[in-house]
């Protein structure tokens, strides 16, 4: 078996690309080629994602078709642990890779190009810088935000914690860093995954957190812990699927928090929420639009913007031979 992958990191955050060797997700919509690609491909996924091949906090995706002709592609995202929703920073790779890859062509002399993706928790639109037909910075405008319950008690072990649930293309939980005597830094990174674990789990067990998508998905996706450097400036770190650690900012993390910020009066429509990562690289969130549905909820519309860059062409072998062919998993 060969499998070959483009490879981007965005903000440091790795996303591989599978690009031949494996079948397309079958289905009309991309969320049914989600349900497929969990049915059918998962072993292909941990075996990218797994050591040898991969690592414990590795990131891709399976292009697929999109969902009719008013988009140029599908995506369906996976990480250590299945296939997730929704992915910022994948998407502003993906929007990079296609137009790098000659998938979607933009016009002679063009500023920016839009490059329309699906993906399971519905349709965005990013739009590429263009510096004499390079890609430079990618924004895209992700589904609309909203807030699930602010203030919300969780019961862990030895305590509770604060937290607030919100919604940016998967749930998230929002927690300031200082409220549980820690800081979003290298050294307290051990601590956070513990605290991110016993967290998804209490929440998963007290709440029935169901995502306003057609994906069908539940559940709480990751935890984002922040620190507080100024107004309009904070640095996080989100721990997301089993103890996996987003080393960019965390693009569908960064809309779910504008959402929060913005229930909270601390952001209002037009405001830019400057978002760093553990690792010092940087989103810019902006809060679009915000509207009341019939149901009370205000829906968020948010746009994400980061830079990603290529990291390698790859492939795969998987030796029938190989003891350790399916991979394995170190944290």
């Amino acid at each position: 078996m060969l499998v070959t992958t483009t490879d981007y990191h965005t903000a440091g955050e790795p996303f591989r690309i599978v690009t031949a060797g494996v079948a397309v997700p079958r289905g009309r919509r991309v969320v049914d080629r989600r349900r497929w690609a969990i049915d059918h491909l998962d072993g292909v996924r941990a075996l990218l994602c797994r050591e040898p091949r991969g690592h414990a906090d590795m990131y891709g995706c399976f292009v697929t078709p999109a969902d009719d002709d008013a988009g140029d592609l599908g995506t369906v995202f996976f990480h250590n642990e299945g296939f997730s929703t929704a992915c910022g920073h994948g998407t502003i790779a993906l929007a990079t890779w296609a137009i790098e890859s000659g998938l979607v062509v933009p016009a002679d002399g063009a500023a920016e190009q839009p490059v329309v993706i699906d993906v399971p928790s519905g349709r965005v639109t990013a739009i590429a810088a263009l510096t004499e037909g390079r890609v430079g910075a990618v924004r895209f405008q992700n589904v609309p935000a909203l807030v699930h319950d602010l203030d919300v008690e969780v019961a862990v072990a030895g305590g509770s914690h604060r937290i607030d649930l919100s919604y940016g293309g998967a749930f998230y939980a929002s927690v300031d860093a200082a409220d549980i005597g820690r800081a979003v830094t290298p050294e307290h990174l051990p601590s956070l995954i513990a605290h991110a674990r016993a967290l998804r789990a209490a929440v998963d067990r007290d709440h029935a957190l169901v995502l306003p998508d057609d994906s069908g998905a539940r559940g709480l996706y990751g935890t984002v812990f922040y620190d507080r450097l100024g107004d309009g400036h904070q640095r996080n770190v989100t721990v997301f699927a089993d103890g996996q650690v987003d080393r960019s900012p965390c693009g569908s993390g960064t809309s779910a928090r504008l959402a929060v910020l913005a229930e909270r009066g601390e952001l209002a429509v037009g405001d830019t929420l400057v978002h760093d990562s553990i690792v010092g690289s940087r989103f810019l969130g902006r809060l679009l639009h915000a509207a009341r549905g019939a149901d009370g909820t205000v829906r968020y519309d948010t746009e994400v913007e980061g830079r990603a860059h290529p990291t390698g062409h790859h492939t795969f072998i998987v030796d029938p031979h190989d003891e350790l062919r399916d991979g394995f998993l170190l944290r």
